[in-house]
């Protein structure tokens, strides 16, 4: 079976053995006409043969739009699909472009997942499972819910909920706190996406093909960078608690000493 790479190389020399209708073309390929015109507006498509006000398209068409069902179902975007396309019919070479993507959209985690019952669930949280808690959770995005339990998107975090829960926390409280830690985790995300964006692959927002080998570069990069992005953010977040630890430990201190001297000051008085 042919790879989608292979299928790219060899789409555009195929020999067109029957001619489509733009209808027939999309029923073939499994697509509704308004996607086939728009994959022609977005020039993913090759221009069809032309007779009179009748377009005509060939086996190299549909072979086409095979090749963009199949990279679409691995998880490129379309912008990648029409760089691909692009660099396959020029020659360039494709496989750099799809290792540049895979490299771009591939999971920052590595979280398991990880399901529990409702049993489990119960013996966890108590009383605390309520519907609340479950569709708070849910609205975070960490919980799927089953009919015999859940599913929740990280082992790492549902042991720091449980055991959270377990030392006395309330389980809504951890889920208000999950939820503020969400939105400040986003930011600092936006933050490392934009150098990225902006200091590394700027030359993708371009409409000019990239040089060769430049792909492959970018991909090292990439591969350089992901690792140094999360030691960063763990470094930056184990230094803010110092910081605010600290910060509160001396603020405990120093009511003490006030309340203290306070209560000196007074008994010295009423003598």
């Amino acid at each position: 079976m042919l790879s989608a790479v292979e299928k790219l190389r060899s789409a555009p020399a195929a020999t067109a053995q029957r001619e489509y209708r733009v209808e027939e073309l999309a029923e073939a390929a499994g697509i509704t006409t308004r996607t086939l015109r728009f994959y022609r507006e977005r020039k993913l498509l090759q221009p069809p043969r032309k007779e009179g006000r009748i377009a005509w398209y060939g086996e190299a068409h549909l072979a086409r739009l095979r090749v963009i069902a199949e990279l679409l179902e691995r998880g490129h975007t379309l912008g990648g699909i029409a760089e691909l396309i692009g660099a396959g019919e020029s020659g360039r070479d494709v496989a750099e472009l799809i290792g540049l993507e895979a490299a771009i959209v591939a999971p920052w985690s590595d979280e398991t997942p990880v399901d529990l019952d409702w049993d489990e669930l119960r013996t966890a949280f108590g009383d605390q499972l309520t519907e609340a808690n479950t569709a708070e959770s849910v609205a975070q995005g960490y919980i799927t819910v089953r009919e015999d339990g859940i599913t929740h998107i990280s082992r790492r975090l549902m042991d720091a909920t449980t055991a959270l829960v377990a030392e006395g926390v309330p389980l809504s409280v951890v889920l208000e706190a999950s939820r503020r830690t969400q939105e400040h985790v986003d930011a600092i995300a936006e933050l490392f996406v934009g150098l990225v964006r902006e200091h590394l692959l700027g030359a993708l927002a371009d409409d000019r093909p990239l040089p060769p080998g430049e792909a492959a570069h970018l991909t090292e990069q990439i591969l350089r960078v992901r690792p140094l992005a999360r030691t960063v953010a763990d470094a930056q977040f184990a230094l803010a608690l110092d910081r605010r630890v600290h910060a509160e430990y001396d603020e405990v201190l120093r009511q003490r000493r006030q309340d203290g001297g306070e209560g000196a000051g007074g008994g010295a008085g009423g003598v």
